[in-house]
């Protein structure tokens, strides 16, 4: 994998309106939108995003995303990053986050996302 990954996810994310981008607890680099967490990296290799539950599901469920490597029961998803190819499945999950269509259309809307 080339160093620029993370680079490359966090310049598009980073021109969303609203977004700010910094240190992650755990380590990584940190999406945020206001106080919300819209999910962080871990270098090259690693994308964690919070979902819904049953949002959670559907991304499983499709291929888009595996549940969480450390809390699988949660809504949190892992995107384990291969190479330049998966930055702009990466950069999707984010957008998803941000747009959050299963809060002003009702239940999960996903379709558009898969």
């Amino acid at each position: 994998m080339t160093e620029g990954i993370q680079q490359e996810i966090v310049r598009e994310v980073s021109t969303w309106p609203g977004v700010t981008i910094g240190p992650h607890r755990f380590g990584g680099v940190e999406v945020r939108l206001g106080r919300r967490e819209l999910g962080h990296l871990h270098g090259n290799r690693l994308a964690d995003l919070p979902f819904p539950v049953r949002v959670r599901e559907q991304l499983v469920a499709a291929g888009k995303a595996e549940p969480h490597h450390v809390l699988p029961q949660s809504g949190w998803v892992s995107y384990f990053i291969r190479d330049e190819t998966d930055v702009a499945r990466v950069v999707a999950l984010f957008r998803l986050n941000y747009d959050r269509p299963w809060v002003a259309s009702g239940p999960y809307p996903l379709k558009e996302y898969q």
